[in-house]
């Protein structure tokens, strides 16, 4: 069992164990239940306990007492296989998992849960996808989301085309959320994709009855059977149920640390609303004007050369240019700069800009601002940092540039290359023009 230090001492004085039903005495109050697992990351001062109520209880161990009532069996769930027929006026819909817990399996009775990473899983956790696709996938990875790389990107991606090549009309990979936009703008740059690849999350897991997750796998599902055939991010549109944004893979960016609609597109409207099933594209979207990309009948194709040793530097008051020539000493192949305003930093890490572009390093100027264009032209500090080579992420998200240099430094070594495809717009990443009707909607 996960309990250590001073509350595993308390339950071994009994010979207590997971599923053993106690009471716990603190003066003139007792406590009964049965004793329930905790997080590996738990203190040492509080054992769980499921109540008669169906309450979870943590109690304080200090100055307690423990009575064993009775031997149990430490509390598992049983998950039979998922045995569904194929109906073949239904599309297949495949579900790829890197571990973000966007749905689980609770046992009411024991208070045990399982995060949902197989296909099954989800299946078993949400049977109305059902209703709407043959789903079939599995599980890639399993881990938390800020542990993601550049190598499981490619992974992913190599995932995704193995599934779209074995026939499926669309590919939902489920992830958790932190870094997701990171990992939406990495598929998009990798991947050419016939059919739609639909990311999702929850910010508040099945276990909740405030989980956003039921309505954004629904909402996937409808994507990934729609034509909008590009790399996209499928979570709540408002804080309330049910409907869900579609977001572009290389516009969309977590804005929010725990409410349900903290996607949002970024100098750029969603492509679409998804409610009840049903994708309404956004008026301002038109397919001839190659707003977006259709469904079409190709393979997929990969580019999945990646250079990771690639650095996202925030600038602020105070920076020290030593941070620069850090990354120039330890090899580093490219740079980022997330600036101020317009797209500046200090005036005094120009020389340590100008010794990276020296060496053969592109610097790239992204803005923190997030809306809004860099221009680099307007103020001294900016055409000084033209002059020393920094190439301008014009209207790109930071996270984006950094995952699109990470991607055009694994195509080629040739820097004039490496510019031209930065200031490319290549999968929705560059607008032509910076609305200001796109700000904070």
């Amino acid at each position: 069992m996960s309990y250590r230090g001073a509350s595993k001492q308390f339950l071994d004085s009994q010979n207590v164990s997971i599923g053993d039903k106690i009471r716990i005495t603190k003066k003139d109050v007792f406590y009964e239940g049965m004793v329930l697992d905790r997080a590996e990351d738990a203190d040492d001062e509080h054992v769980v306990l499921k109540m008669a109520s169906g309450y979870n209880m943590g109690v304080n161990i200090t100055d307690s007492r423990i009575e064993l009532l009775e031997k149990g069996e430490k509390p598992e769930i049983e998950l039979p296989p998922v045995d569904v027929e194929r109906d073949n006026h239904k599309k297949d819909i495949s579900i790829i998992s890197t571990g973000g817990t966007v749905a689980s399996i609770i046992d009411y009775k024991t208070g045990a849960v399982h995060p949902a990473f197989t296909a099954d899983d989800l299946l078993r956790a949400t049977p109305e996808l059902l209703e709407h696709a043959n789903v079939r996938g599995e599980a890639i990875l399993n881990i938390l989301s800020e542990n993601m790389k550049p190598e499981y990107w490619v992974k992913t991606a190599r995932s995704i085309a193995d599934e779209i090549n074995n026939g499926a009309y669309g590919v939902v990979v489920a992830h958790g959320t932190d870094t997701m936009h990171y990992t939406s703008a990495a598929l998009s740059f990798i991947m050419d994709t016939p059919v739609p690849v639909v990311l999702t999350g929850a910010q508040r897991s099945s276990d909740r009855p405030s989980s956003d997750a039921f309505w954004n796998l629904m909402g996937s599902i409808a994507a990934a059977k729609s034509d909008v055939a590009e790399v996209t991010v499928c979570m709540h549109a408002e804080e309330d149920d049910p409907a869900c944004y579609l977001h572009r893979g290389t516009k969309v960016r977590k804005m929010h640390t725990s409410r349900r609609d903290t996607f949002r597109s970024i100098n750029t409207e969603p492509i679409a609303r998804i409610q009840n099933g049903n994708l309404k594209l956004n008026k301002n979207m038109d397919y001839k004007k190659r707003d977006y990309k259709r469904r079409e009948e190709s393979e997929v194709v990969l580019h999945d050369d990646l250079e990771s040793k690639v650095a996202l530097v925030k600038s602020y008051p105070g920076i020290s240019a030593e941070i620069l020539d850090l990354y120039v000493d330890r090899g580093y192949r490219g740079i980022v700069i997330e600036g101020t305003g317009l797209g500046h930093c200090p005036d005094y890490l120009i020389p340590a800009v100008s010794r990276a572009t020296d060496s053969g390093i592109p610097v790239v100027m992204a803005s923190q601002c997030l809306y809004g264009k860099v221009n680099m032209n307007v103020y001294s500090t900016g055409r000084e940092l033209l002059s020393a080579g920094v190439i301008s992420a014009l209207d790109m998200l930071p996270e984006t540039a950094y995952v699109k240099l990470v991607w055009t430094l694994g195509q080629t070594d040739n820097n004039e290359e490496v510019k031209k495809i930065m200031q490319t717009n290549l999968k929705g990443e560059i607008e032509s023009r910076s609305s200001k009707k796109f700000f904070l909607i």
